[in-house]
C-alpha cells in the first residue's frame, strides 16, 4: 500500500477519492448541523458558516470539497519541498485520512478552514529556509496566520512558532523575526478599522476582550477514547522518524530542517488540545503528524509491517465511522 502512494498515476487519485467519499457518507447520510468553537473571534469563519449554514448538506458538501483541496495543495507543496518524492501521492493520502479520521471531523468547522491559510503558511516558512530574500515570505507567512486565526482563533500561536524556528533555518536576525509580526499585525489593524468604519466596534472589541477573560486550559475533553488515538499517533509518528527501518530518508539538510521546523508546531499542536471543545476539532495535531507521516513513509525501506499496521488502521477507521461512531 505504502509503495503504491509513492506513485504518480490517475489511479492513485481515483483510490485518494473513494476514500475521501467513504469516509464521509456517513456524514452527508446522518444530516448532522456542524459545529464552531470560539464565534466571537472567527470573523471569516462565521461570515463563511453564516452564508451556509441554512444547509447541513450544503455544509458538508464545503467541508468535503474543501479537504480534497487541501489535499491536493498539501500533496504538491510536500513534493516542491522534497518532504516526499518527486512523483507520489503519499501526502494527499495521509493527509485525508487524518484530516478524516474520526466522525468529529467530517463537518465544517474551524479548522477545516484555517487548515488551507495554514497549509499555504507552511510553504511560505518552507521557502525561507534556502532564500537568499526571505523577507515577501515571512510576510506572507504573517498574514496566513492572521487569516487563519480569524478562522480558528488559537492559531495565533504559530506566531510564537514563527519568532521558535526561524533561527532553525538559518534567519535568526531581529529584523527578519519582526516581518511576520508585522503582517499578522497588519491584517488585524485593517480588520478593526473596518469594523470601526462600518461595524459595531464596541461589541466586537467586547467578544475579543471575554474571550481572553474566559480562557480556560481544561483537560475534560480528553476522555480515554481520544487519549489513546492521540498516544498512538504521536507514538507511532516517533517510532517512523526515528526507528531504525528509515535507513533511507532522505539525509538532505533543506528537508531536514523542514521536518525539525515542522516537529517544533507539534508543541503547539499538543497545547492546543487543552483547550475547551472537542479535542478532535483542534487538529493542528493531525496536520503536523500528517506531514511527519509522509515524510516517513515516503523514504523508508522496509515496509512490511508498515503495510500491516496501516492496513489494520484504515480498517478500525472505516469500523468507527460505520459501526462503532466512537469519536
Amino acid at each position: 500500500m505504502i509503495k503504491f502512494f509513492r506513485q504518480s498515476y490517475a489511479i492513485q487519485y481515483v483510490v485518494i477519492a473513494l476514500m475521501a467519499i467513504a469516509l464521509w457518507i456517513p456524514a452527508f447520510i446522518s444530516g448532522k448541523n456542524t459545529m464552531g468553537l470560539d464565534s466571537p473571534v472567527t470573523p471569516l469563519f462565521n461570515l463563511i458558516d453564516g452564508l451556509i449554514g441554512f444547509s447541513p448538506i450544503l455544509q458538508h458538501t464545503i467541508a468535503f470539497l474543501l479537504i480534497v483541496l487541501e489535499a491536493l495543495l498539501f500533496n504538491a507543496i510536500l513534493i516542491n519541498n522534497q518532504i516526499t518524492g518527486k512523483v507520489g501521492t503519499m501526502g494527499a493520502f495521509v493527509f485525508v485520512l487524518l484530516m478524516s479520521l474520526t466522525c468529529t471531523q467530517t463537518q465544517f468547522y474551524p479548522f477545516a478552514l484555517a487548515t488551507l491559510f495554514i497549509i499555504l503558511m507552511l510553504r511560505s516558512f518552507f521557502e525561507v529556509h534556502l532564500s537568499p530574500n526571505p523577507e515577501l515570505s515571512l510576510l506572507n507567512a504573517g498574514l496566513l496566520i492572521a487569516v487563519a486565526s480569524m478562522c480558528y482563533f488559537p492559531a495565533i500561536l504559530l506566531i510564537v512558532w514563527s519568532i521558535v524556528v526561524l533561527p532553525m533555518a538559518k534567519k535568526g536576525s531581529f529584523r527578519l523575526t519582526l516581518i511576520p509580526i508585522l503582517g499578522f499585525l497588519a491584517v488585524y489593524f485593517l480588520y478593526f478599522v473596518g469594523v470601526f468604519l462600518f461595524g459595531d466596534f464596541r461589541t466586537v472589541g467586547q467578544g475579543y476582550l471575554d474571550y481572553f477573560a474566559s480562557f480556560r486550559l481544561s483537560v475534560a475533553g480528553l476522555n480515554y477514547k481520544i487519549i489513546i488515538l492521540l498516544a498512538l499517533l504521536i507514538v507511532a509518528a516517533v517510532i517512523l522518524l526515528f526507528g531504525g527501518n528509515n535507513a533511507n530518508m532522505e539525509k538532505s539538510v533543506a528537508v531536514r530542517t523542514k521536518i525539525s521546523m515542522t516537529a517544533v508546531m507539534l508543541v503547539i499542536a499538543v497545547f492546543l488540545l487543552f483547550l475547551t471543545g472537542n479535542p478532535l476539532m483542534h487538529g493542528l495535531l493531525f496536520l503536523v503528524l500528517s506531514v511527519i507521516y509522509a515524510y516517513a513513509f515516503s523514504y523508508m525501506g522496509n515496509t512490511g509491517w508498515a503495510n500491516l499496521l496501516l492496513t489494520l488502521f484504515l480498517i478500525l477507521v472505516f469500523a468507527n465511522h460505520y459501526y462503532f461512531k466512537i469519536m
